[in-house]
């Protein structure tokens, strides 16, 4: 009789948001990445010095890596044919938790039409962990990724997205790219009411974290100096 093959197994791991911080993930994740020798990243240079900062005596050379392009996204047939072959195979984004506001969805999918394990480890992810610390409502939230850039089409989202809060009571999350932090935050100041609460967490789980919530009459008394950090922002507008 053949011999049957087996379906690899597909892991997602998170990687620390704050440099260094190792301490934030799971026993699991340096478990499993010791015996992973297949991987999708975002970077590679970036993976690299990740796994040799948890296995330092790991042969970093023996490793197969597939980076995640910014435009075309990742190599979905490679990843078919490393989990036909029975491979282990990881998924990393630059930091915290892959497929969520990071690349790592599409190949999930994939692992779940050929009837793949897929397995998520435990580690941080900056958007739970801003909520957590926001004071905001938790119960019912809404991430609603990045916002238009151009005018009147970004105060135009930021007024839809307070109008629905209040509606709904429920917090609205969104990020923005780190060097565009500061316009953000004026737009959010200029076009929010006064009492709604927005929450700006930088840095999260490092010794230098930020994370503050103030009212929108507040902030615009003190605005903070953002520079190219990346941020969450939250919002909570007030009945």
């Amino acid at each position: 009789m053949a011999n049957e093959t087996k379906t690899g197994v597909l892991y997602l791991i998170p990687v620390p948001i704050a440099e260094g911080a190792l301490q934030t993930l799971s026993a699991a994740v340096a478990q499993c990445t010791g015996e992973i020798a297949h991987y999708f990243v975002e970077h590679i240079r970036t993976a690299r010095r990740f796994l040799r900062a948890l296995h330092p005596n790991l042969v970093i050379d023996s490793l197969y890596f597939s980076e995640i392009d910014k435009h075309s996204g990742a190599d979905t047939a490679l990843l078919r044919t490393w989990l036909k072959e029975g491979h282990k195979v990881g998924i990393m984004s630059e930091a915290g938790c892959p497929g969520i506001a990071d690349p790592g969805a599409d190949l999930v999918a994939i692992a779940h039409s050929m009837g793949a394990q897929v397995i998520p480890l435990t580690g941080p992810n900056s958007l739970l962990l801003a909520l957590m610390a926001s004071g905001l409502n938790g119960q019912s939230f809404c991430f609603a990724g990045y916002l238009p850039v151009k005018e009147p089409m970004r105060s135009k989202r930021i007024k839809e997205l307070e109008a629905h809060s209040i509606k709904e009571n429920q917090t609205q999350l969104f990020i923005e790219t780190p060097y565009r932090n500061a316009l953000l935050l004026a737009d959010l100041l200029k076009n929010c009411h006064p009492k709604t609460r927005i929450c700006i967490a930088q840095n999260i789980t490092a010794p230098a974290a930020y994370i503050k919530t103030k009212t929108t009459a507040e902030w615009n008394k003190a605005i903070p100096e953002l520079g190219k950090t990346p941020a969450v922002f939250l919002m909570l507008g007030v009945q």
